[in-house]
């Protein structure tokens, strides 16, 4: 099979996965945007990649960053974003494109390009972006933003009749896409994410990046990932003005752009040398960064929690860390964490519960010693790439078929 695997946003699992169809003979093109500020997957093919593995990063403009907030100028880039993209289904011809973590219109491009060679399109739901679109639209036009909402709700619907596979990370948005967008589901396959495991073994926390960055012999609770609009940073200003006066504890976040800004204010504003802020880190630097942690923290705002799994969750359950997580309970990755007692998980707008659990975590050592083991053993159980190849090369084959 020829297969182009679009992850627009180049996170690690997806890279895993085209690395694993093109072990199998396939031949797979990754490709993902350039330039764009989040945490990213290894991206560049290697002599230990399959020689049907090719990968490539689409030319995002390099502005995307800081204009992202700004709704006009962010459509404007990911329409142009949208004809490269599509040009390179047309050049490169594939059988079948696998596309998520991908704006709506972006992926019309890549649907209709797709289709114009007569191939097989499946849309990889890993949220439901236009869900996203409409709250943000709401906020920031308030006198048009119903109206933009309306037209990326259309387009994505018309995405989904279009689609000859949806492929949803969560059976919770079965009923979602059935419900409100007239999804058939017949068509829809779930298959959950998860971590390249493979690429996360346990580490000690005294490590060359917790030495480097001073916390090797401080108790860390860290987080790293996106801060953008659905989550919230005043939890970890709250983290961390708690533990001020403690030199034994560090609040560590590994991230870039409006909420990384924001406590980056904070922390001025309030004095917090226990707060340390850093960009993002490369991916081979991964395993040492969430091993320096004592604790990982995940934050989602209760109304992204319909549309949202927050993947970096799956991250930490590979480090054998115990996590805390401000996540609504109805969350797949709050579920997870609950029902493998793998850390605590509170309400995302009680900053009191959030900042006593963190507590809790950081003085019962048995319990997060335990939720640690937990943790990992879920992520042992579950992360096999073999057995997720096998389930997205059924997918295919019965496409094939």
């Amino acid at each position: 099979m020829r297969i182009l695997v679009h992850d627009y946003a180049g996170h690690a699992f997806p890279a895993e996965l085209s690395r694993e169809l093109a072990s199998r003979g396939h031949d797979v093109l990754h490709a993902c945007a350039s330039s764009l500020q989040t945490p990213r997957g290894d991206l560049v093919r290697s002599e230990q990649d399959s020689e049907n593995f090719l990968a490539v990063q689409v030319e995002m403009d390099r502005r995307y960053s800081e204009l992202k907030y700004s709704f006009i100028q962010r459509r404007k880039l990911e329409t142009e974003y949208r004809k490269r993209a599509a040009s390179l289904v047309a050049e490169w011809r594939p059988e079948f494109v696998l596309s998520g973590n991908t704006p709506t219109e972006v992926q019309s491009g890549l649907l209709e390009a797709t289709k114009a060679i007569e191939g097989k399109f499946l849309y990889w739901l890993q949220d439901i972006y236009s869900v996203a679109v409409e709250r943000l639209a709401r906020k920031r036009l308030p006198l048009i933003g119903p109206l933009v909402g309306m037209y990326y709700r259309r387009l994505d619907r018309q995405q989904f009749f279009l689609s000859d596979v949806i492929v949803a990370i969560t059976e919770d948005f079965r009923p979602i896409l059935a419900e409100e967008y007239g999804a058939s589901t017949s068509k829809i396959s779930v298959v959950p994410n998860w971590a390249p495991i493979e690429k996360l073994p346990v580490l000690p926390k005294r490590n060359q990046w917790s030495k480097k960055h001073g916390i090797a012999d401080k108790f860390c609770f860290l987080y790293t990932g996106t801060l953008g609009m659905k989550h919230n940073p005043d939890l970890l200003l709250q983290l961390a003005l708690h533990y001020r006066e403690d030199d034994a504890v560090r609040i560590v976040v590994i991230s870039e752009g409006i909420g990384a800004d924001w406590l980056r204010q904070e922390r001025r504003k309030h004095r917090l040398n226990n707060l340390l802020l850093l960009p993002y880190q490369p991916f081979t630097s991964l395993p040492e960064v969430i091993a320096s942690g004592d604790v990982l923290i995940g934050i989602l705002e209760e109304e992204a929690s319909g549309f949202c799994v927050p993947s970096k969750v799956l991250t930490y359950l590979c480090a054998s860390r115990p996590i805390l997580l401000a996540v609504p309970q109805s969350n797949l990755a709050a579920r997870i964490v609950d029902e493998n007692a793998a850390g605590i998980v509170t309400p995302p707008s009680h900053r009191r519960r959030f900042v006593e659990a963190a507590v809790k975590l950081h003085l019962d050592r048995e319990l997060a010693a335990a939720a640690a083991v937990n943790g990992r053993d879920y992520a042992e159980n579950t992360f096999s790439i073999k057995t997720i190849g096998d389930r997205f090369e059924n997918i295919l084959a019965r496409l094939d078929a």
